[in-house]
């Protein structure tokens, strides 16, 4: 369906006509930096171009006053002293004889893009808009913004199209507070915001900025507040607040529509937030959010002050709705605790009105007699391990030394194939995604069967070598992602053929998350360098930090559960540059489900993802998966179900055990003392303190 840039020259034209330090950053460079960086890297030419037009009278009260209307209305015919009177009345304004037409070029550029969105005339899109809207209160301008264009907007599509469930995610580093006034008794809007906060020491200075600010009336727990209290906060913190906070709230809501504040001052060198995440991260961010609402993402931009860091996150983030793959992300991700500590506060304020964060955060963690960590401290990993990177992680570097790079991943000649034993003519398929007609040399495909007595029959050595050559084109970079078909019978020699093959052909870290009767292949190496994750497995059982089983959550909200807080986790702290998403035999996975976690899964190793499914796999499942991998929005699992208590603690065992070694795991909760998980032996010398044996043990929830 496309996505949307709206745009207007003419937003370029306000400006600030006299001596303001504190107001002198937001300028027109900002829009023209953005819009000539995506029309060099001719990601402008692969969106729909709307051009935006002026929100109208009645628009605009939609949540400001008819008063505070007609005194911007004013400001065209007032001179510069006037101008600068005006604006002392307000915080951090200034008005412009241009601010009213430009302020109601932004709110309706806003309106558009909801409208073509609600409409089915794209999927998604971006507002290129200034002046920014977030700090707008209903009768008064603040913080640089004149008419809140994303509140504008969620009222708009609650009055002309009928949503009842609207997700509003405000990155910026500032608080939004114009947004939380006017929506924080409404349950129709469920407000999330991150904000440098410093204990309420940073700009607006406002106590209700702080985590315990809910909302109020029925609006309690439908205002998300997640304070900074500390400058510096990097990709891996960002991550952790969309897995540990917002995602969980956001699937139980289940919003009709996301609408993002997209501010980009909280990305690294810009001189307000003084915060270290690279523009990549806001790829991944919008990635995540694009699993919300059917893939009905509306992003309007609020700050960003760094035209080189701004350019680039915008670029990002156009790039990621387009469809395209989300670059890895730089960094060790190891959350910081001041990060861990405001996440921790900010579920603890939301935990009595959300089901998906009352048992979690109220189940002990239990452990298990036979868990034993013989002699305490693991070995050192390979280069690039979570341990490594806990132990010693790298100074932060200089914003010129990310912003140098070329963020944009050249894209795949083909983004997703499809490799079936003979082409399926009743599959459904986006009209670029193919189906593979190569495949690997006889010889060789026979080269890699002969270990494998299931691999010996003429069928599986077709779909064997069908495998291969996709594999092949992945790993070589002319395929991104792709799905492929084996015999039940063979479904576990040929995933063990598959990782080796990745392994050795180029694959420094490879994730397998396998479904169903699968195990991890007794002959694969244990040397770091493969994370197997299986769910469906008999109990919950962490082999070592690299081995990991849980079994096949049974309600929507344990899934949801195990997926945010323990597969993307592992899977953002381990950082593959290849997925392989298996469906063994008795995988249990709905159609929905298998979508959304490959979705989800999508966002790691630059999209890289080979989903491996049984030949006798419906051709709904190959189409759904192909969908997704493609890079639409997997289908809504509808409203969250709460997490049985078994599937609770089983995840609860697994983050207790994992945590010490896999950072991306923590939260700041009470428990027994973790005690550390024997890493696989190291291709360097062992410590002197170094484990004798690798199994831990296992735990069997209690009913």
């Amino acid at each position: 369906m496309g996505t949307a840039l709206v745009y207007h020259e003419d937003m370029t034209a306000t400006r600030l006509l006299w001596d303001d330090p504190e107001c002198e950053i937001e300028r027109p460079e900002r829009l023209t930096a953005a819009l000539d960086r995506l029309r060099q890297r001719g990601l402008e030419q692969r969106c729909l171009r709307l051009s935006a037009r002026e929100a109208s009278k009645e628009e605009l009260g939609l949540v400001h006053s008819p008063e505070y209307v007609s005194l911007v209305r004013k400001t065209q015919v007032l001179g510069e002293e006037e101008l600068q009177a005006l604006s002392r009345q307000f915080d951090a304004i200034y008005f412009h004889p241009s601010t009213f037409h430009c302020a109601r070029l932004a709110a309706g550029a806003g309106l558009q893009l909801v409208d073509a969105v609600l409409t089915g005339a794209v999927q998604n899109g971006l507002a290129l808009v200034r002046p920014p809207g977030h700090h707008s209160q209903r009768a008064a301008a603040n913080g640089f913004c004149v008419f809140n264009n994303v509140a504008i907007a969620a009222a708009h599509a609650k009055q002309k199209h009928g949503l009842h469930r609207i997700l509003i995610v405000d990155w910026d580093v500032h608080h939004g507070q114009g947004i939380q006034y006017l929506f924080e008794d409404d349950p129709s809007v469920l407000y999330f915001s991150w904000h440098r906060y410093e204990h309420g020491r940073f700009w607006p200075f406002l106590r209700e900025s702080d985590a315990d600010a809910v909302g109020r009336g029925q609006g309690l727990g439908f205002t998300v507040n997640l304070p900074w209290n500390q400058v510096g906060m990097g990709n891996a913190d960002y991550v952790a607040a969309f897995l540990h906070l917002l995602l969980p709230l956001a699937f139980e809501f289940d919003p009709e529509l996301v609408l993002v504040s997209a501010g980009f001052d909280s990305a690294i060198g810009d001189p307000e937030g003084q915060m270290q995440a690279t523009p990549e991260c806001f790829a991944h961010l919008t990635q995540l959010l694009q699993v919300l609402a059917g893939g009905r993402v509306c992003a309007m931009l609020e700050g960003g002050y760094h035209l080189e860091s701004l350019a680039e996150s915008v670029c990002m983030t156009v790039q990621t709705l387009l469809g395209d793959p989300a670059p890895p992300l730089s960094g060790p991700m190891v959350p910081c605790q001041s990060a861990l500590e405001s996440i921790q506060s900010a579920r603890a304020a939301q935990a009595p009105y959300w089901k998906s964060l009352q048992l979690q955060d109220a189940t002990p963690v239990p452990t298990s007699p036979s868990t034993h960590s013989p002699e305490g401290r693991p070995p050192p990993l390979l280069p690039g391990g979570p341990i490594c990177k806990a132990a010693a992680p790298a100074p932060a570097p200089a914003p010129s030394s990310f912003l140098d790079q070329p963020f944009l991943c050249p894209a795949p000649s083909v983004r997703t194939t499809v490799a079936l034993t003979a082409p399926d003519t009743t599959l459904v398929l986006p009209p670029d995604v193919i189906q593979q007609e190569g495949s690997a040399l006889r010889e060789e495909t026979e080269a890699w069967a002969r270990p494998h007595k299931s691999l010996a029959g003429e069928e599986a050595l077709t779909a064997l070598g069908k495998l291969l050559y996709l594999l092949d084109g992945m790993l070589d970079g002319q395929v991104n992602s792709g799905i492929a078909a084996t015999p039940a019978s063979a479904a576990a020699a040929t995933l063990d053929v598959a990782i080796q093959r990745g392994l050795s052909h180029g694959a420094q870290r490879l994730l397998c998350v396998a479904l169903g009767q699968l195990d991890r292949p007794p002959d694969l190496a244990h040397d770091g360098r493969t994370l197997w994750l299986n769910i469906g497995g008999k109990e919950a059982a962490a082999l070592s930090m690299f081995h990991v089983s849980t079994p096949l959550p049974v309600m929507t909200g344990g899934f949801l559960s195990c997926i945010l807080g323990l597969v993307l986790p592992l899977a953002y702290g381990f950082q593959p540059d290849l997925v392989l998403v298996a469906l063994g035999p008795g995988h249990g996975l709905q159609g929905p489900h298998a979508a959304l976690l490959s979705a989800m899964l999508r966002g790691l190793a630059g999209g890289r993802v080979l989903a491996l499914l049984e030949e006798d796999s419906t051709p709904q499942l190959a189409g759904i998966l192909a969908r997704v991998l493609h890079g639409e929005a997997p289908p809504s699992l509808g409203p969250s179900s709460m997490a049985s208590p078994e599937d609770v603690q089983a995840l609860m065992y697994l983050r207790g055990q994992l945590e010490p070694q896999w950072k991306m795991l923590q939260l700041q909760r009470r428990r027994p003392a973790a005690r550390l998980l024997p890493a696989p032996p190291p291709v360097v010398p062992s410590s002197p303190g170094g484990l004798k044996s690798a199994k831990v043990g296992a735990f069997t929830p209690q009913k």
